[in-house]
């Protein structure tokens, strides 16, 4: 249940191809509120879509709440909370030297993150978990506005 003061963000980026065509969908719950957002790109990778989700959904927060964000990316996940301050030290380069990858989108949510509470929560795919489900679908669903069809899962 989603505290009094806090909103949970449940995030999903999809991908058909990779790069191909993709989606992203964020749902936001605040009490017993709900927002839905999505959008998609014609080629693209699922990383970004991904990250794109979850940009999104934190990109739609007024003022400083406290967010719970569900994410099945491991790669978001811990990009932000193991990551991200190595890579800025290395100039935006990874442990192995190489070019951080989505270092625009990267730089923009982090932008995002500010003094705000953000309890990083990674939830297993595909695994029957409602509101995973759920952005799954509406992510998958998302590709279809980019003129090519829903992801498969």
């Amino acid at each position: 249940m989603v505290g009094d003061g806090q909103v949970e963000i449940w995030t999903d980026g999809a991908c058909s191809g990779n790069p191909g065509p993709g989606g992203w969908a964020a749902l936001l719950r605040w009490r017993d509120h709900e927002r839905i957002l999505t959008g998609h790109e014609v080629l693209t990778t699922n990383n970004r879509m991904e990250l794109a989700a979850v940009i999104a959904g934190l990109s739609a927060l007024k003022g400083s709440v406290p967010v719970v964000l569900y994410t099945d990316s491991r790669y978001v996940r811990d990009g932000v909370t193991r990551w991200l301050g190595d890579w800025k030290r290395r100039g935006w380069r990874t442990a192995s030297g190489s070019a951080v990858r989505n270092r625009d989108l990267w730089e923009h949510l982090e932008g995002l993150l500010g003094n705000r509470p953000i309890d990083w929560q990674w939830v297993r795919g595909h695994d029957g978990i409602g509101y995973n489900e759920r952005v799954d679908r509406l992510a998958r669903s998302a590709i279809a506005g980019s003129g090519s069809p829903p992801a498969r899962s």
